[in-house]
């Protein structure tokens, strides 16, 4: 059963109420005690990374098969759904969560001036762009455009990893 136009607005304004008061909370918490913030900031960050990371490994997975159903077919329309599901209730937040958190960690910790850190923020900066580039997919897909080869979204699922691999090594063995 689909919600009303009021059910939806009343479900709105209780969640931004929630997180208005939630984040108040936080804001206040991490300012007045930022050592006691410190492993909690951490423990967002890496929960932030992992969820980010599973959602972007897994969404050119979808493309891949959706690619390979018939356009207006209702596979083709499961996918859509499943593809903006994921995008929007868990990456596109997985992502804020990190780069809030991985910010905050950042000048606390002064890591602005190590050069392992500048490596490690343009990489995060290319996977934020590859972010982008997926949720434009997303909504291509949607509107049963731009589609393309099968072969090219296997090939993109490897970035994301590349990615990874590469960030993992920078922040557990700081080579510069």
């Amino acid at each position: 059963m689909s919600a009303t136009r009021a059910e939806i607005g009343v479900r709105a304004k209780r969640a931004a109420s929630f997180l208005a008061i939630t984040g108040g909370l936080l804001g206040v918490g991490l300012l007045a005690l930022p050592d006691v913030a410190y492993p909690w900031m951490k423990a967002l960050h890496v929960l932030g990374v992992i969820s980010w990371m599973a959602g972007m490994l897994y969404l050119p997975r979808l493309f891949v098969n959706h690619c390979g159903v018939a356009i207006g077919s209702e596979a083709s329309e499961i996918f859509k759904g499943m593809e903006f599901r994921l995008l929007r209730y868990i990456i596109n937040p997985a992502m804020v969560a990190s780069w809030v958190a991985g910010l905050w960690i950042a000048i606390r910790m002064h890591f602005f001036v190590d050069g392992w850190f500048h490596a490690k923020l343009a990489l995060v900066l290319a996977l934020s762009a590859a972010h982008g580039y997926f949720a434009k997919a997303v909504a291509d897909f949607g509107r049963d455009e731009g589609r393309r080869d099968h072969r090219y979204w296997r090939f993109m699922n490897e970035v994301p990893t590349l990615i990874m691999i590469f960030v993992v090594i920078l922040v557990i063995v700081k080579p510069f």
